[in-house]
């Protein structure tokens, strides 16, 4: 993942108590904008970490499905949805 992609997001609370973020990505090449639904008690850099962390996760997990080969960590997230802008 590049180190130079600036996020951006907005955070609203839910009725069932979980936060629903809205967030956008620029980093040159592409701009993309997603859903996560989160914690209500998460701060705002743990907001930031769990998005780089599900989208590594997708990077990786689009790189083994590109190979052919199924890990038992690839899941479809239910709880992030990333689209292209």
């Amino acid at each position: 993942m590049s180190k130079n992609i600036d996020i951006r997001f907005t955070a609203k609370p839910l009725s069932s108590g979980n936060l629903q973020v809205k967030f956008y990505i620029r980093n040159g090449r592409k701009s993309s904008y997603g859903y996560l639904l989160t914690r209500s008690e998460c701060t705002e850099e743990e907001i930031l970490e769990e998005i780089k962390q599900r989208l590594a996760r997708r990077t990786e997990s689009r790189m083994d499905l590109l190979r052919f080969t199924f890990k038992n960590r690839w899941k479809d997230d239910h709880q992030f949805f990333l689209y292209s802008a």
